[in-house]
């Protein structure tokens, strides 16, 4: 390893280690970074600051903005509201249905708008019926923790649905249509298998006791709290219309058009601000993410450093080089990404792992290789509750809402808490990915 490969490797892995054990600096460490990654590059002469924003994948930040204030006016239409009542009355506040039933709902809103959003609105109503039937601690942690990781799955599910698929989409490396075909299968299989061991073996609905009579109470109150609660279809329709649009524009232009993803995505959600216009106006000057936007932009400078210094394609001739099958290199590759991914999250492992994934994908099929990592990474960010951004806002959520047992005990969501979750899941995600690797490699 050169001095150069060096310097940027150890300054890239240093900025991730700090921003992950300081998210509260984590935007002005990734900026710190970027700017003295800039310098070392030009210092060491391998590029110039130039050089590297002209590599920068604005289409997806472009993605990211745009699903971002279009899962805003979803949000301002009181759909996710609506859903999580509706989900309340189905399940009957019976612990079973309810983690069955809320999981889904997470799962399938999480493939088609922002989970941070839904989860913001979701997770309040959900609170108010933890408040009323008193629920125990473990029961409570495995309801959340499931909840989250339905969410993780939802976004690998879409290439819209969270970043790293965004990423995927993108770079151009996979269509919409084939990434869909592909993903969707496993992140659901994963989902059906997580479900089946919590609800089958962990069963933490044993510690509940039954009494049909608070349940019934409880989904009273909570139709009472929400009786008033309309959905707004003068913000809904349109934009759930612009939505379907623009997923079947993804999925019937063919790639020599020369509309690209991003492209559609701007016309579409500037076609959703003007409909919306003084709420859309308000929307980009208040709402729109500039923390995510500097985050991603800030390690995507960092990314293109370590590029510039020639360490990703000699991890990449590593790799093909070890001395096994170009499935046991895939194997090898996806068990990386899900534990670095579990320790730095999932922006940052995907960025830069995606750079090695290139090489594998000249030996394997490309979806084989793409939809793997992409898999890999779910796990990882499933694993600990700081390896998604969605896990500390849920952690804050529960913690401000003071809910407590039918004995009056305060019950919590933080790490310990969200551990067991986050070890089941990341086995079970990440034998999927492996499954899914083998299998289709063969």
């Amino acid at each position: 390893m050169s001095v150069a490969q060096a310097s940027l490797a150890s300054l890239l892995v240093l900025t991730l280690i700090a921003q992950a054990a300081i998210p509260s600096l984590r935007v002005v460490i990734v900026i710190t970074g970027a700017a003295l990654s800039c310098l070392l590059v030009t210092l060491l002469g391998l590029g110039t600051t130039h050089q590297l924003m002209a590599e920068l994948p604005w289409d997806v930040l472009i993605l990211l903005v745009g699903l971002g204030l279009l899962s805003e006016i979803f949000a301002a239409s009181r759909l996710f509201g609506l859903l999580a009542v509706r989900i309340a009355r189905l399940s009957q506040a019976q612990p079973r249905r309810l983690l069955i039933y809320f999981s889904v709902g997470m799962y399938l809103v999480s493939g088609l708008v922002n989970n941070l959003t839904a989860l913001l609105l979701v997770l309040p109503i959900l609170h108010i019926l933890l408040k009323l039937m008193g629920f125990p601690q473990r029961y409570v942690s495995w309801l959340l923790g499931v909840l989250l990781v339905a969410c993780n799955l939802g976004g690998a599910a879409t290439p819209i649905g969270d970043f790293p698929a965004i990423l995927l989409l993108g770079s151009g490396r996979m269509t919409f249509v084939d990434y869909l075909r592909y993903a969707a299968p496993p992140t659901i299989l994963s989902l059906l298998g997580l479900l089946a061991l919590v609800i089958g073996f962990v069963r933490p609905q044993r510690s509940v006791e039954r009494d049909a009579l608070t349940s019934r109470l409880s989904v009273a109150i909570m139709g009472r709290m929400y009786r008033g609660v309309r959905l707004d279809r003068r913000r809904f329709i349109p934009a759930a219309l612009l939505l379907m649009a623009m997923l079947l524009f993804w999925t019937l232009l063919p790639p020599q058009s020369g509309i690209s993803a991003d492209l559609v995505c701007w016309l579409g959600v500037a076609v959703a601000l003007l409909i919306n216009l003084r709420y859309g106006e308000d929307l980009l000057r208040t709402r729109v993410d500039i923390e995510a936007v500097l985050f991603l932009l800030s390690l995507f400078v960092m990314v293109a450093a370590v590029r510039h210094s020639g360490l990703f394609a000699a991890l990449s001739q590593l790799l093909v080089r070890l001395p096994m099958s170009p499935q046991g290199q895939l194997a090898v590759f996806l068990i990386a990404a899900g534990l670095l991914t579990g320790l730095f999250s999932a922006g940052p492992s995907m960025a830069g792992l995606l750079e090695v994934a290139h090489a594998l994908a000249r030996h394997l099929p490309p979806h084989v290789v793409y939809v793997g990592l992409a898999l890999s990474v779910c796990a990882g960010s499933s694993l600990f509750l700081t390896a998604a951004t969605s896990g500390p806002m849920a952690q804050a959520l529960t913690e401000r809402a003071k809910l407590c047992d039918s004995h009056g005990r305060p019950l919590h969501f933080g790490f310990m808490e969200f551990l067991p979750v986050g070890l089941l899941s990341f086995a079970v995600i990440q034998s999927v990915a492996l499954a899914y690797g083998w299998w289709f490699s063969r």
